[in-house]
């Protein structure tokens, strides 16, 4: 199997809002290297889907991201038989960060995820072959605020306000690499987050310390549903795919790890583990 990708707008009509949608997914048409910004994929441009019945699954970035730093991830999943979206969150991205720190922030996230699932589902090119009313959410930082959020948790702001959100029940699992969780330091604020959830935070994590999983385990609605795992001596970043030699250097703080740490060994197995658990959760 190959890597199908098809570059999408998704409009959100009640906020005159257009953001950017890359969706992965696997084809029997052979790949081939494409350029995408600063990185290259191996993929089949706008290729048919393969024949079969697939699950889809959402990636929402951290604070100031973008939609392609979890290629690994992304290309592996849809090698593997799942339609991949990746949203550039509006207003929180590389390019236009001027939402960071504020509460409409979750609102349009949340929105523009389930807008994103609701745009994927449609899609004349997926409409077929997508498992409805199924999905699973991976987020990284606040992308893994974002997916709690989407899946029935309410967050809070500093001032103690309840952050408007919309939830979805399609979400049947999450993945939460190094979740950043303040948002949910209010009594019963997560539960009803009631999915299986495989949790990865870093050791020498300094943006999202250890005690974050720890309202996550202590918030859901039945913490054996949570799969929790620290990987040692990885950072905050060490969850994005490696960067090109380029753009590692020591002022990037995106490209750099704790010193011992080694992202692409990391990146071998991180994309493999992440399959066995949604392959369990939502196949088995």
């Amino acid at each position: 199997m190959f890597v199908g990708i098809r570059q999408m707008q998704v409009k959100d009509e009640l906020n005159d809002i257009t953001f950017p949608v890359l969706v992965q997914y696997p084809t029997a048409i052979p790949s081939t290297p494409a350029v995408f910004g600063p990185f290259t994929m191996d993929v089949s441009g706008d290729a048919p889907i393969a024949e079969g019945s697939f699950t889809l699954v959402i990636i929402s970035h951290g604070n100031g991201g973008s939609h392609l730093l979890y290629r690994t991830i992304s290309s592996h999943l849809a090698k593997n038989g799942y339609i991949v979206a990746m949203l550039e969150h509006y207003g929180n991205n590389r390019n236009n960060n001027e939402l960071d720190g504020a509460d409409k922030n979750l609102t349009y996230r949340t929105r523009h995820v389930r807008l994103t699932m609701d745009a994927v589902s449609n899609d004349p090119r997926f409409i077929t072959c997508i498992q409805p009313d199924i999905a699973a959410i991976i987020g990284h930082s606040i992308g893994g605020c974002t997916a709690l959020a989407v899946a029935g948790g309410t967050p809070w702001s500093r001032n103690r306000q309840r952050i408007e959100v919309e939830s979805d029940s399609r979400v049947r699992a999450l993945v939460l690499l190094a979740p950043a969780t303040d948002w949910y330091l209010a009594e019963d604020s997560l539960r009803n987050v009631n999915v299986p959830i495989l949790m990865l935070f870093a050791g020498k994590d300094r943006l999202a310390p250890h005690c974050q999983p720890e309202v996550v385990l202590n918030g859901v609605a039945d913490k054996s549903k949570v799969t929790c795992r620290v990987i040692e001596n990885a950072g905050h970043f060490s969850f994005i795919s490696p960067y090109p030699p380029h753009m590692k250097n020591p002022g990037f703080h995106p490209s750099t790890d704790p010193e011992g740490f080694d992202r692409e060994k990391f990146h071998e197995k991180l994309p493999g583990e992440i399959l066995d658990y949604l392959d369990k959760k939502l196949k088995d």
